[in-house]
């Protein structure tokens, strides 16, 4: 009677095993072609962005940015077809990649990809994106500012041109960790008061010095008055 038990219970527990297998592999076949169609279209799609990025020269534009320069400085080669071409590419996949395990029924791991990875990539995107704009725009408005201060005669136009190029690589930095969400609050209280900060400092930097040019400007104007 026991031996009779125990085997209708090792019948049982093969048999559910052998149902679970056959009804497992046919969704694990499916998974796969899944994801290997998307690793294709994902590497099709990534070359042939990659080639469209280079024939419209995008490269050459940049360069005249001065990108090339601050790329190389990082130790990296400019490629900005092979970058947007990779981003692409791997995006496909990871969409192919979300459907594959939906499929499998992997609940959390989809979560995960799905928020974290295809939620969060587009923010990281854009805050690398803002600062290549501040690494861009921050050496000529630095010179900008200072040319225009010393040819208003101000004596601290070095210091106002460093006071405007830090001002933007902070309120890049800034913006790209908002972007990211991270401690975001905190972040904006610190900006507001480095702005202030700023904007005092400049208000110093230019009172002072400037003083002098602005007394002769004023001695300049009596004089054209009195005439």
């Amino acid at each position: 009677m026991l031996l009779q038990t125990w085997s209708e219970v090792l019948t049982a527990s093969f048999q559910n095993l052998w149902v679970g297998v056959v009804g497992f592999v046919p969704n694990l076949v499916v998974s796969i072609t899944i994801f290997i169609v998307g690793w294709v279209v994902g590497v099709v799609l990534g070359k042939w962005v990659a080639q469209v990025i280079h024939a419209l020269k995008v490269d050459k534009a940049l360069n005249s940015l001065g990108i090339d320069e601050l790329v190389s400085k990082a130790g990296f080669r400019l490629d900005s077809g092979a970058f947007i071409g990779a981003l692409v590419r791997w995006f496909v996949i990871i969409v192919f990649l979300v459907a594959a395990l939906d499929v499998l029924q992997l609940t959390q791991v989809n979560i995960f990809l799905q928020q974290v990875v295809l939620g969060y990539l587009p923010n990281v995107i854009v805050a690398a994106f803002i600062l290549l704009i501040a690494a861009v725009i921050a050496e000529p408005l630095k010179k900008v500012v200072a040319g225009s201060a010393r040819a208003a005669e101000v004596a601290s136009s070095a210091l106002l041109g460093g006071v405007a190029y830090w001002a933007i690589w902070v309120f890049a930095f800034l913006a790209a960790l908002n972007q990211l969400g991270i401690a975001g609050a905190f972040f904006q209280t610190l900006f507001t008061g480095i702005i202030a900060m700023i904007a005092l400092a400049g208000g110093l930097a230019f009172g002072l010095g400037g003083k002098e040019a602005a007394s002769r400007y004023l001695e300049k104007l009596r004089g054209d008055i009195s005439r």
